[in-house]
Protein backbone atom coordinates (compact mmCIF):
# COMPACT_ATOMS: atom_id res chain seq x y z
CA UNK A 1 0.00 0.00 0.00
CA UNK A 2 1.04 3.19 -0.61
CA UNK A 3 2.31 5.01 1.98
CA UNK A 4 -0.02 8.44 1.50
CA UNK A 5 -2.79 5.93 1.54
CA UNK A 6 -1.94 4.21 4.88
CA UNK A 7 -2.17 8.03 6.68
CA UNK A 8 -5.92 9.37 7.04
CA UNK A 9 -6.61 12.80 5.27
CA UNK A 10 -7.39 14.58 7.91
CA UNK A 11 -4.11 13.55 10.05
CA UNK A 12 -2.17 14.68 6.63
CA UNK A 13 -3.86 18.07 6.97
CA UNK A 14 -2.87 17.97 11.29
CA UNK A 15 0.31 17.16 10.33
CA UNK A 16 0.59 20.22 7.87
CA UNK A 17 -0.89 22.86 9.98
CA UNK A 18 1.41 21.98 13.22
CA UNK A 19 4.45 22.08 10.86
CA UNK A 20 2.76 25.60 9.70
CA UNK A 21 2.55 26.71 13.45
CA UNK A 22 5.74 25.62 14.23
CA UNK A 23 7.89 27.67 11.78
CA UNK A 24 6.03 31.26 13.91
CA UNK A 25 8.36 29.78 17.15
CA UNK A 26 11.44 30.09 14.72
CA UNK A 27 14.41 31.64 16.05
CA UNK A 28 16.54 32.84 12.97
CA UNK A 29 17.90 36.30 14.01
CA UNK A 30 20.61 34.93 11.11
CA UNK A 31 19.32 33.40 7.66
CA UNK A 32 15.80 34.76 8.63
CA UNK A 33 14.39 31.59 6.92
CA UNK A 34 12.13 30.20 9.64
CA UNK A 35 10.97 26.24 9.02
CA UNK A 36 8.48 24.09 10.51
CA UNK A 37 8.32 20.17 10.79
CA UNK A 38 6.05 18.26 12.47
CA UNK A 39 6.06 14.47 12.67
CA UNK A 40 4.08 11.39 13.13
CA UNK A 41 4.64 8.38 15.17
CA UNK A 42 3.57 4.86 14.92
CA UNK A 43 1.46 5.75 17.88
CA UNK A 44 -0.28 8.62 16.51
CA UNK A 45 1.32 11.58 18.35
CA UNK A 46 2.47 14.10 16.11
CA UNK A 47 5.53 16.28 17.40
CA UNK A 48 6.56 19.58 16.37
CA UNK A 49 9.91 21.30 15.92
CA UNK A 50 11.24 24.60 14.50
CA UNK A 51 14.72 25.73 13.65
CA UNK A 52 16.89 27.39 15.67
CA UNK A 53 19.66 29.30 15.04
CA UNK A 54 23.01 29.91 16.82
CA UNK A 55 25.58 32.80 16.27
CA UNK A 56 28.24 29.91 16.53
CA UNK A 57 26.74 28.46 12.94
CA UNK A 58 27.41 25.17 13.67
CA UNK A 59 25.47 24.78 16.67
CA UNK A 60 22.17 25.80 14.99
CA UNK A 61 19.55 23.01 14.31
CA UNK A 62 16.58 22.37 11.69
CA UNK A 63 13.15 21.74 12.30
CA UNK A 64 13.32 18.15 11.54
CA UNK A 65 15.96 17.30 13.42
CA UNK A 66 14.61 19.67 16.53
CA UNK A 67 10.89 17.67 16.05
CA UNK A 68 13.01 13.83 15.86
CA UNK A 69 15.22 14.58 18.79
CA UNK A 70 12.26 15.57 20.94
CA UNK A 71 10.04 12.55 19.96
CA UNK A 72 13.00 10.50 20.76
CA UNK A 73 13.49 12.47 24.35
CA UNK A 74 8.92 11.28 24.69
CA UNK A 75 10.21 7.67 23.88
CA UNK A 76 9.12 7.18 19.79
CA UNK A 77 10.72 5.11 17.88
CA UNK A 78 8.95 4.48 14.66
CA UNK A 79 8.56 7.69 12.26
CA UNK A 80 5.39 7.36 9.95
CA UNK A 81 5.30 11.12 8.65
CA UNK A 82 7.17 14.04 8.53
CA UNK A 83 5.70 17.36 7.19
CA UNK A 84 7.74 20.54 6.49
CA UNK A 85 7.01 23.97 5.53
CA UNK A 86 8.20 27.73 5.10
CA UNK A 87 6.51 30.81 4.64
CA UNK A 88 8.40 31.52 1.54
CA UNK A 89 7.42 30.28 -2.03
CA UNK A 90 9.32 28.21 -3.16
CA UNK A 91 9.37 24.68 -1.24
CA UNK A 92 11.36 23.18 1.54
CA UNK A 93 13.76 20.57 1.12
CA UNK A 94 15.42 18.26 4.83
CA UNK A 95 19.31 19.29 4.86
CA UNK A 96 21.48 15.87 3.98
CA UNK A 97 21.50 16.06 8.13
CA UNK A 98 18.24 16.04 8.64
CA UNK A 99 17.60 13.13 5.87
CA UNK A 100 20.07 10.77 7.38
CA UNK A 101 18.06 11.24 10.94
CA UNK A 102 14.91 10.80 9.37
CA UNK A 103 16.49 7.77 7.97
CA UNK A 104 17.17 6.61 11.83
CA UNK A 105 13.41 6.38 12.54
CA UNK A 106 11.76 5.32 9.34
CA UNK A 107 13.18 3.00 6.45
CA UNK A 108 10.77 4.78 4.75
CA UNK A 109 8.48 7.15 5.42
CA UNK A 110 6.02 10.14 3.82
CA UNK A 111 7.41 13.60 3.14
CA UNK A 112 5.14 16.23 3.01
CA UNK A 113 6.81 19.85 1.59
CA UNK A 114 4.72 22.88 2.42
CA UNK A 115 5.41 26.53 0.91
CA UNK A 116 4.11 29.73 1.58
CA UNK A 117 1.06 29.89 -0.67
CA UNK A 118 -0.02 26.52 1.23
CA UNK A 119 0.80 24.24 -1.73
CA UNK A 120 2.43 20.63 -1.20
CA UNK A 121 4.32 18.73 -2.47
CA UNK A 122 4.36 14.61 -1.11
CA UNK A 123 7.60 12.44 -1.80
CA UNK A 124 9.12 9.41 0.19
CA UNK A 125 12.32 9.15 2.74
CA UNK A 126 13.74 6.84 -0.18
CA UNK A 127 13.59 9.12 -2.77
CA UNK A 128 15.16 11.79 -0.85
CA UNK A 129 17.94 9.39 0.70
CA UNK A 130 18.53 6.40 -1.55
CA UNK A 131 20.54 3.93 -0.94
CA UNK A 132 20.72 5.09 2.72
CA UNK A 133 22.52 3.46 5.99
CA UNK A 134 20.95 2.94 8.61
CA UNK A 135 20.97 1.03 12.50
CA UNK A 136 19.76 -2.21 10.39
CA UNK A 137 23.59 -2.51 9.03
CA UNK A 138 25.05 -2.14 12.35
CA UNK A 139 24.02 -5.56 13.38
Amino acid sequence: MDLLQQIPPELIEELIRRAQEAYKNAYVPYSHYPVGAATLWESGRIIAGCNVENASYGLTICAERNSVFHAAYHGERRLRAVAVAVPTDVFPSPCGACRQVLREFSQDCLVILVNGKGQTKMTRLNTLLPDSFGPEFLG
